[in-house]
């Protein structure tokens, strides 16, 4: 078994945590900002210092390949993003990047042999951060592949048009054309010169961490559905009008959530999980009685029968009155359960097990752009222990040992399958 550096590994997350370095352990990078462009150069000099050949789409995806044995094999590619929240780690999407980068490092140090060219990549805007939505470039490239309900929030046209959440009038077109990388579309990901692809990621949860093993096995990312609930009432005076005449739409929210917690909770189910993360009340006044209430909920699991157990009680919030004020529960969106290749899950358990990196099979609760191309191409992930199970903040950590130990298995894997 072939081992990645240790070394190099902590010397890239040291440099690659100072391009967006928000002062607080953590940063700010946003998809083709001036510090996701620094991290591109970065990658493209050590890329190149090994000899890779780069090439860029026309969404900015940049690909770096070394050259196999066979000049007809296709290619096996190894991606993920640069970019980041506001206020986020050092960690998510870049340590599939670094590792990438590590195992082609590792190769060309070694002159390992391989028949087939190996390509380290970065999609770009995976988070949709400053130009929605989320796994944006994933979604334009495998658009074709992708299942309708889902394809149709990714047309190019709409994507160039995505507005800054900044200042609504540069957008995510105009971003392209002045950073530089708006390549050849000839160059994008496709079946037709990609074989496999593999992406490590760090898990962004604390399942592995509170196993005592080091990587997780991925074998799905869960389906979810995220809804819209909201509660219309009366606006009146917060100090005039009697409360037992009141429709005060927070009151409303706020019963209907408590509702929704006890009943799914009764549902018995450990594994699954939802959230309620956006509100909007109207007038937000504190003076006046709110007329309006939305919240987002957003539920996830493997299994779509238990989704809808949840979605039965979701949407029958619209049957009742809450605090006098009605309710309307209306669909955003959903997806279902995408599992990763069965034979490239087995290859990345095989190397975990030959490796001696404590494993587990671990599903995967979070979008990564792996999923929108495992519509086109065989896909799997290897995730990496999270520090208390922290990500999207600041707090996230992967020790350099567990991102190395990721890389190697994802290294031996891609020979694995490379040695087909």
């Amino acid at each position: 078994m072939y081992k990645c550096s240790l070394e190099r590994m902590t010397d890239k997350i040291k440099t690659f945590s100072t391009y967006g370095d928000a002062g607080h352990g953590g940063i700010t990078r946003y998809s083709l900002s001036p510090e996701a462009i620094q991290a591109r150069n970065e990658f493209i000099k050590r890329m190149e210092s090994i000899g890779a050949i780069i090439e860029v789409d026309d969404v900015a995806n940049i690909y770096a390949t070394l050259p196999g044995t066979d000049p007809d094999a296709k290619r096996i590619v190894m991606a993920s993003h640069c970019d980041s929240v506001k206020n986020g780690g050092n960690y998510d999407g870049i340590l599939g990047v670094m590792s990438a980068m590590e195992v082609l490092e590792t190769v060309a140090e070694q002159d390992i042999p391989h028949k087939h060219p190996l390509t380290a990549m970065i999609w770009t805007n995976e988070e949709g951060s400053l130009y929605p939505p989320a796994m944006m470039c994933s979604g334009i490239v495998c658009y074709d592949y992708l299942p309708e309900d889902i394809r149709v929030k990714f047309k190019y046209e709409d994507m160039m048009n995505s507005k800054s959440i900044l200042d609504q009038t540069s957008t995510f077109g105009d971003a392209l054309k002045a950073s530089g990388f708006m390549g050849d579309k000839k160059y994008r990901l496709s079946p037709d010169n990609y074989l496999y692809m593999f992406e490590t990621h760090i898990e962004q949860g604390p399942i592995l961490e509170d196993a005592g093993n080091d990587v997780g096995v991925v074998d799905c990312v869960l389906g979810m559905f995220n809804y819209r609930l909201r509660f219309y009432g009366q606006t009146t005076h917060a100090g005039t009008f009697p409360m037992p005449k009141r429709k005060d739409a927070f009151l409303a929210a706020s019963m209907a959530l408590t509702y929704l917690h006890e009943k799914i909770d009764k549902l018995g189910y450990s594994d699954l999980v939802y959230t309620t993360g956006e509100v909007v009340c109207h007038p937000c006044v504190h003076t006046c009685v709110p007329d309006f209430f939305d919240f987002s909920f957003d539920a996830r699991h493997e299994d779509p029968k238990v989704l809808e157990q949840v979605l039965a009680i979701v949407k029958g919030c619209a049957d009742k009155v809450w605090a006098g004020c009605t309710c309307e529960v209306e669909k955003a969106w959903n997806r279902d359960t995408v599992y990763w290749d069965k034979k490239l899950v087995s290859y990345v358990k095989e190397a975990a097990e030959e490796c001696g990196v404590s494993h587990q099979y671990i599903h995967s609760g979070a979008g990564h752009d792996a999923q929108f191309a495992s519509y086109m191409l065989p896909t799997t992930m290897i995730f990496v222990q999270s520090k208390d199970g922290l990500s999207h903040c600041e707090p996230e950590y992967s020790s350099p040992e567990h991102c190395t130990e990721g890389a190697t298995v994802m290294l031996n894997a891609v020979l694995k399958a490379d040695a087909e």
